[in-house]
């Protein structure tokens, strides 16, 4: 078990969003922005994470988050009211058995870019007698809107004073700003939020007075950042700013890891990437995508909670939705696979083919503008250009099953429920209404009847027709 709780802050409601959705569920590279503060706290060795939520947004947090973190590592503190962060900091510390030296980090649930070895020094050296708090600060080049960090002659830190409640020019000149993050021993925390008043400009309890009130009986000490990694997030448009940064980061990250990134694709924090695989500027991988080795994501592509094996090509622009393609398979380009599709090892899908809840069999192809959708196709049967499957009559969709080694022609129509034997062969232009047996010829076409000579009076006779109606308008 470790001695380290962690507290994140995440009881605002983040008007500046102008969103119905709380601002730490706003998503960052596919995760939520709450996410973030957590993982790093549980990465640096915290036993438990708790959240301090609002009533009215406790519901949607705890189930969001469930899908991200294991829901045994975090828990929720709800602050009723909002009367400050001291005050959703007391919350939190409350709803948690702590013994009196146990750690206790604090973090803001909208600060996605810090990670766990940025907060390592926050959370070592801590000590009743000889440092009591631990806070991180940064120097802001612009430090409006941040609490500035007042320190004594000796040069030790005395005091965080917010925005609102600087008393001098002087004061708004400092550059050293409070961060958001602390880490004291859960006693001495204790004490100094049980003895917070409200006594300033929004007559809240403000976090920050635990400096002064704990500086009294022990040493306060700093631990510096850069301002990127302790950048929050109030309004969209620094969302979409931390998400560039973290998407940086990402593609940073799997070329240490041996994977070819090319340009400025766009990687989920959730996608899985094997080594030797080559991902092409433009691509979007997302949620839950695993990528094989070896495997070729070109240009345009956009991945969704799929898994792609070893050695497969995805040609450029190709839509994936929670499939699963096997490995040496080639697939686009403008190839579209719809959820519950299924390739195995070595299938072909070609340009402007679309698959929905399909398996397609090894080595099986349809190279070339194809549905096919709730079928089965077995291995290596070929599917000519324009055949569709025909899975839906209006109200129900069936299922239509390929053999092995079957042959379908070019512009068939295969009108489910069917079952095509294995060898069979369709001809070209068929539409297959009834079951074929094994290694049959179905041929179901209107038969050609050629007129000689006739296409000339034709030609005349929708001349004079078309003479007619423009001379009556």
């Amino acid at each position: 078990m470790s001695d380290l709780v962690a507290i994140v802050l995440a009881a605002g409601h983040g008007t500046r969003m102008k969103s119905s959705l709380p601002k730490v569920l706003h998503r960052a590279c596919g995760r939520p922005l709450v996410y973030y503060p957590v993982q790093a706290a549980l990465e640096l060795g915290a036993d438990k994470v708790v959240i301090v939520v609002n009533s009215q947004t406790r519901a949607k947090i705890v189930e969001e988050l469930s899908l991200h973190v294991p829901s045994d590592k975090f828990s929720v503190a709800v602050q009723e009211v909002p009367l400050g962060t001291g005050d959703a900091a007391r919350r939190g510390v409350e709803t948690i058995e702590l013994s009196k030296d146990d750690r206790v980090l604090i973090l803001s649930g909208d600060v996605p870019l810090l990670e766990a070895d940025d907060l390592r020094e926050v959370v070592t050296g801590l000590d009743s007698k000889r440092c009591c708090l631990k806070l991180m600060t940064f120097f802001a080049q612009d430090p409006r809107g941040y609490g500035r960090i007042l320190r004594d002659s000796g040069g030790a830190p005395r005091e965080i004073r917010e925005e609102k409640d600087l008393r001098s020019s002087d004061e708004r000149q400092i550059t050293e700003v409070n961060a958001g993050v602390y880490a004291a021993l859960a006693g001495d925390l204790r004490q100094a939020l049980g003895a917070l008043d409200s006594d300033n400009a929004q007559g809240e309890f403000y976090l920050t007075d635990i400096v002064p009130l704990l500086a009294k009986t022990g040493t306060v000490t700093t631990v510096k950042a850069s301002e990127q990694s302790l950048a929050g997030v109030n309004d969209r448009a620094q969302l979409n700013e931390i998400e560039e940064i973290l998407f940086a980061r990402i593609r940073r990250r799997w070329g240490k890891l041996g994977v070819t990134i090319k340009g400025r694709p766009l990687i989920d924090e959730s996608v899985h990437i094997e080594p030797e695989a080559l991902i092409e500027d433009g691509v979007r991988l997302r949620g839950k995508t695993r990528i094989g080795a070896h495997t070729h994501v070109d240009v345009g592509t956009v991945i969704q909670d799929t898994e792609v094996g070893e050695r497969a090509t995805i040609k450029p622009y190709c839509v994936l939705s929670e499939s699963t393609v096997g490995a040496n398979v080639q697939l686009g380009p403008f190839a579209h696979l719809r959820p519950q599709t299924v390739l195995q090892d070595d299938v072909h899908i070609g340009n402007f083919v679309e698959t929905k809840k399909s398996l397609i069999k090894k080595g099986a192809k349809a190279n070339h503008l194809a549905y096919l959708g709730d079928a089965e196709i077995g291995e290596k049967s070929n599917i000519g250009a324009g055949t569709i499957v025909c899975n839906y009559d209006g109200f129900l969709k069936s299922r239509t099953v390929v053999g092995a080694g079957v042959f379908i022609g070019s512009d068939s129509q295969l009108v489910a429920p069917l079952n095509i034997g294995a060898g069979a062969y369709v001809a070209t232009g068929t539409t297959v209404t009834q079951d074929i047996p094994a290694n049959a010829l179905a041929i179901g076409r209107v038969r050609q009847i050629n007129k000689e000579g006739y296409a000339s009076r034709l030609r005349a006779r929708l001349q004079s027709a078309a003479q007619n109606k423009k001379s009556k308008t």
